[in-house]
């Protein structure tokens, strides 16, 4: 328990302190004119009150990922809240925080558009790429996931093929009109039930006396089933993705910047929406450690289900907070992953019509784009859902590494503290490669020549920010002395 709480006070002390510094270090103007309001075109530029963008944000960066992260994470033990509450903190907040404010200055322009700005069109060109397939897979993920549910509970009338046409004809519908009407008005709505969903299941675990693991049980042993087959490091720090850092929440925070009315509400939008997330994932990895009475049985009961988180949920939803816990069960795994879904392929559609430069003020413009997607979108739902979900964790950290090493260019070329993201780049480019060369999906080598290999390659692109960094200054220091003199 001591574990768990005081995971939960650095998140809430991470917002109110680490959060305020970051927010001092990128130099907040709140008399500058927003993107919501100089490139308002009644489509995605839209100014909304603060707390309808916070929900929204909230509720698009976590749809299934801090609920199916942690309760997968939670099989390696009490790690798991070590790493979502200083993932959170120190990398994940940090990185939303930056994605949205820095798409926020570049006109609301997407991700792979402001990373291009600092990486160089090499970059831009592979960034642009990557978030739009993966923007894909998250469409398709949170398509297949809530179409078998829905399948289940219609059995008789309504088929997994039937669901599947409907949440796409939803997706459409949902991308295509302005984000004021299904998203600015209902989003908020789910976003809170998600967050009530949390707190219902805390709360019920501290009345029904549950029993948290805490460090006394082994704070770094690996208590997976397979521990020789999924070693905490990189495995981990995949598996739990939305809790702690994730690439897909690069794509969504520019949809946020070109709704706020001021620069002053990115703290709370952005670091805020992570640390709520990551309390979510946090409450999900202490109930998933503890409902079945150990790790040790909810590995047991993870390999009997076919490692399905969903079983999970519905559990312990059931099992703690009733009738009311199962209707909560249902929206947390259908509405919310849905509702994730779509603002994905909204992602998707502005990525390609900013480096298209086209107007989305025409539904044309927006049809244009969107069918060719949801057409790529629609075959990929016949791939098998596993592979799908494993490239798609991958690829999320791997979008997250890239923005957090653009972003530490940026802050180089501002003489500013890059130090802030330059940890958690090389720290998550370690992850990512470590992963690639060790994985099943990826290479399969053995873990000691993946990790050996990952940290050289590392140690490479850390050597090479190095050499940017000092060729930077001497440009600088060359440039001060020419004025000077």
């Amino acid at each position: 328990m001591y574990l768990f709480i005081g995971s939960l006070v650095i998140l809430i002390l991470g917002y109110f302190i680490y959060g305020r510094i970051i927010e001092k270090l990128f130099v907040v103007d709140s008399n500058s004119t927003t993107p919501a309001y100089s490139q308002n075109d009644g489509v995605d530029y839209i100014p909304l009150p603060w707390w309808r963008v916070f929900l929204v944000q909230f509720l698009n960066i976590a749809g299934l990922g801090p609920i199916f992260g942690a309760v997968a994470g939670a099989m390696w033990g009490p790690v798991a809240f070590l790493w979502i509450a200083l993932g959170c903190v120190f990398a994940g907040a940090v990185h939303d925080f930056f994605c949205g404010m820095l798409s926020l200055r570049n006109n609301g322009l997407s991700i792979s558009e402001v990373i291009g700005k600092y990486l160089g069109l090499g970059m831009k060109q592979f960034m642009r790429v990557i978030t739009v397939v993966l923007l894909i897979m998250v469409g398709v993920v949170f398509i297949m996931g809530p179409a078998k549910i829905l399948a289940e509970l219609t059995e008789g009338w309504g088929s997994m093929t039937m669901w599947v046409a409907v949440i796409f004809i939803y997706y459409l519908v949902a991308t295509l009109l302005p984000i004021d009407k299904i998203i600015g008005k209902l989003y908020p709505v789910f976003g809170f039930v998600l967050l009530f969903m949390a707190v219902s299941i805390l709360a019920s675990m501290w009345y029904q006396g549950v029993r948290i693991p805490d460090w006394n049980v082994g704070l770094t042993n690996n208590f997976h089933n397979n521990p020789s087959g999924f070693p905490i490091f990189p495995m981990l720090f995949v598996t739990i993705a939305c809790g702690a850092i994730s690439g897909f929440h690069a794509t969504q925070s520019p949809l946020m910047s070109r709704c706020l009315q001021n620069e002053n509400q990115g703290r709370r939008v952005f670091y805020g929406a992570m640390i709520v997330e990551g309390i979510v994932a946090l409450i999900w990895a202490a109930v998933s450690m503890s409902f079945f009475g150990g790790i040790s049985e909810l590995n047991e009961i993870m390999i009997a289900n076919g490692n399905n988180a969903g079983f999970i949920v519905n559990e312990i939803s059931v099992g703690l907070l009733g009738t009311f816990g199962s209707i909560l069960a249902v929206l947390g795994v259908v509405a919310a992953p849905i509702t994730s879904g779509d603002t994905a392929f909204r992602s998707a559609r502005l990525i390609i019509s900013d480096f298209m430069k086209m107007e989305q003020g025409a539904i044309k413009n927006r049809l244009i784009i969107c069918l060719p997607l949801f057409a790529i979108a629609w075959v990929m739902t016949q791939i098998d859902f596993g592979i799908i979900w494993r490239y798609f964790a991958w690829l999320n950290q791997v979008v997250a590494t890239v923005v957090l090493w653009g972003v530490s260019v940026y802050l180089v070329q501002q003489a500013k503290n890059f130090w802030i993201t330059l940890i958690p780049a090389i720290f998550m480019s370690m992850v990512v490669f470590t992963y690639f060369l060790f994985a099943g999906e990826g290479l399969g080598w053995s873990y000691e020549w993946a990790l050996g290999i990952g940290s050289v390659i590392t140690l490479a692109l850390t050597v090479y920010f190095a050499w940017y960094t000092v060729k930077l200054n001497r440009r600088r220091s060359g440039s001060f002395k020419a004025v000077t003199e």
